[in-house]
């Protein structure tokens, strides 16, 4: 895909598209960013009448609105969520140091974060955390706090530490995971509903961390 390839495209001249994209590179930051605050918005749309407090039912409306949008937006999930390309990776904030890149992170951590804050995990958890990844996932937590300040949940490293943190990014992984076998079609054998495969994934990943679905 290049400028002029688009221009065509849209019947206009390259220069004329170059008017309001500095590069394909410029052009693919800003599609990324437009998906990924139309998906933020479903995302929020999804906690709507739900009850602050209680968080459990907040990362089940989340997740499974994450995993509807991606089935019936599989072109946009494979841009923003699958593409090779390094400047994919660059977009919806992720060119700031100090917060989540993309906006289902902003969403789904924000009520992890608030999940810990209101229910802090012991620290026993830490003995599971590989020597290997401490130090990324001690950036990843200075950004991590960061973030879900900045939203208004007061949590600091110490509720946040290294056993959660480890906990959070590997929830992320298997959620991502399912939904991305499910989008490619490559779920690793036949099941009619995929869905309460998921919904159980869910609640083992609330448990998991120490409480209740």
């Amino acid at each position: 895909m290049t400028l002029r390839a688009i221009a065509r495209e849209l019947g206009i001249t390259a220069p004329a598209l170059y008017r309001y994209y500095d590069s394909r590179e410029d052009l693919l930051r800003h599609l990324c960013d437009d998906i990924c605050t139309d998906l933020g918005t479903e995302l929020e749309a999804s906690l709507a009448g739900l009850d602050d407090e209680d968080v459990a039912p907040q990362v089940f409306a989340v997740c499974r609105a994450f995993r509807h949008w991606a089935l019936a937006h599989p072109r946009e999930f494979n841009l923003v969520f699958a593409s090779a390309e390094d400047v994919v990776r660059q977009c919806a904030g992720s060119r700031h140091p100090h917060h989540v890149g993309d906006q289902f992170g902003r969403v789904f951590l924000e009520i992890a974060g608030r999940l810990i804050a209101s229910h802090p995990v012991r620290k026993e958890h830490d003995d599971n955390v590989p020597e290997s990844v401490r130090e990324d996932l001690i950036a990843f937590q200075r950004m991590l706090v960061h973030t879900v300040r900045e939203r208004g949940v007061p949590v600091t490293e110490d509720i946040l530490h290294l056993g959660t943190i480890y906990h959070i990014v590997q929830s992320w992984v298997r959620i991502y995971g399912h939904v991305a076998l499910e989008v490619f079609g490559h779920f690793p054998f036949a099941v009619t509903n995929p869905e309460p495969m998921f919904d159980t994934m869910l609640a083992q990943l609330i448990a998991e961390i120490g409480f209740e679905g």
